[in-house]
């Protein structure tokens, strides 16, 4: 069986002023390496949330299990480390072993696309190779690579997004709507490169998502959101479950 690379049991994360706002629970999740699944939900449930917790950068608030193993052959206690404020080696995990495309993108405008693809490579003081040449061409943008971003397509600062995201070949991708802002074709071209991208890395894939039928023909095993209300009304409740 595939290596167990998430395990959350009654996560919790609630954003609740004066007994009303939004409460995200977490019964259970399990996902195995080099799986690809997606958070299918509308906006505003709480997708973002999760991935936000996934990437460890978002602070559980109440946890009876999370742990990630990002086969490296050691599992982290992920509640423990936030407990203890440690930070630094959640920082470390992140920064080694997850890539994390925003909507937005998120790439710096004051460097060109080589630097800010390198950019996770250059964090971790990795040395240089033709990995970046060699992701540019498969994603399309090799003849980008001496542009600022502002001056490329929407279309071609996603594929820069996730080329920095790989940059630096890390066992978990996750992605925040990462084709929304596109047009349908420009999305599913991007992302069928991707997914065979991933494929060929041994990647394992965690994106957000509102468009069931884009989910359907990738072909990804999806994590639905179900909401209520609860407690007088005036907290919505979301869940996410196989």
């Amino acid at each position: 069986m595939a290596t167990l690379v998430y395990s959350l049991k009654n996560v919790v994360k609630e954003r609740i002023v004066e007994n009303a706002g939004f409460r995200l629970v977490i019964p259970s999740i399990q996902i195995h390496a080099e799986e690809n699944i997606a958070l299918v939900g509308h906006s505003g449930c709480g997708k973002s949330t999760l991935l936000d917790m996934l990437a460890l950068i978002l602070c559980p608030d109440r946890t009876a299990g999370f742990e990630i193993n990002p086969v490296d052959g050691k599992p982290h206690d992920v509640g423990r480390l936030w407990q203890l404020r440690k930070q630094s080696q959640l920082s470390q995990i992140r920064k080694q072993h997850i890539g994390y495309v925003l909507q937005s993108g998120g790439l710096l405008p004051y460097l060109t696309v080589r630097e800010n693809i390198e950019l996770p490579r250059r964090l971790l003081k990795l040395a240089k190779d033709d990995s970046i040449d060699s992701i540019a061409r498969v994603l399309g943008i090799n003849r980008q690579l001496d542009k600022l971003p502002g001056l490329l397509s929407a279309g071609e600062r996603q594929r820069v997004a996730f080329a920095r995201a790989l940059s630096h070949r890390p066992s978990i991708l996750l992605a925040d709507e990462p084709t929304a802002a596109l047009d349908p074709i420009t999305a599913r071209k991007i992302m069928a490169v991707v997914m065979e991208l991933i494929r060929g890395l041994n990647i394992t894939l965690i994106t957000a998502s509102h468009d069931w039928a884009h989910v359907y023909k990738m072909d990804l095993r999806t994590l639905r959101q179900e909401g209520r209300p609860v407690e007088n009304g005036r907290i919505y409740q979301s869940t996410f479950k196989d």
